[in-house]
């Protein structure tokens, strides 16, 4: 059954991060696996990516909750830089599953890597809607994240198919009934969608449609 809307995190989806080991001597020796649990969880970085403090405070809570041996203004530096951007063919990708299918971003993010994003790249004008945890004030993998999105998108959730690279923020979206699938980067993508019903289309034919209103 193919979806009524595919939604897409962005940050090892469609945008390109810099590898999880590239910050080690900020997270430590840690498994992947357990730095994203303990990075979900962090009461500090909940707080940034809901909008609710400054960088420099975020910095400033990372090194210290952490034991970082950095300084903050060190931590801040490398952690801008880690969203390299938009992964090669992600655009044409984003389109051709738009001429198919409403889309959208639903990320956790914030004002710096948001503003990175919009400006650099466009990356936003390639969805139909936006969800970004610091403009709503809302996190994966909370269950409210998910419920505030199905109230906007007036959607049933089996007929929401969410993507993402993060097990954790899957299994928050299954939990809330979406259709879930990790998908890290562009391969797992592609297979992701097609187990759901969706070929990407021809990106022109949505301009054509847009143009008959």
């Amino acid at each position: 059954m193919t979806p009524d809307i595919v939604l897409f995190d962005l940050g090892g989806v469609l945008i390109e991060l810099a590898d999880i080991q590239s910050m080690g001597r900020f997270f430590g020796e840690e498994p992947e696996e357990e730095v994203w649990r303990r990075w979900l969880a962090c009461p500090w970085v909940r707080r940034f990516e809901r909008g609710q403090c400054s960088p420099d405070a975020f910095a400033r809570g990372m090194v210290e909750s952490w034991s970082m041996r950095a300084s903050p203004e060190a931590f801040l530096e490398a952690f801008i830089r880690w969203p390299r951007g938009l992964m090669p063919g992600a655009r044409a990708l984003a389109e051709a599953v738009r001429a198919r299918v409403p889309i959208g971003c639903l990320s956790n993010t914030n004002a710096l890597h948001a503003d990175r994003h919009a400006s650099e790249e466009g990356v936003y004008g390639l969805f139909d809607h936006r969800f970004l945890s610091h403009e709503l004030g809302l996190v994966k993998p909370d269950p409210e994240i998910f419920e505030h999105v199905l109230g906007v998108l007036g959607c049933r959730p089996e007929r929401v198919l969410f993507l993402d690279d993060n097990a954790i923020n899957v299994e928050g979206a299954r939990a809330a009934g979406l259709r879930a699938e990790r998908a890290r980067g562009l391969v797992e993508v592609r297979a992701a969608l097609a187990r759901h019903g969706v070929e990407p289309g021809d990106p022109s034919s949505r301009v054509r449609r847009d143009d008959r209103g």
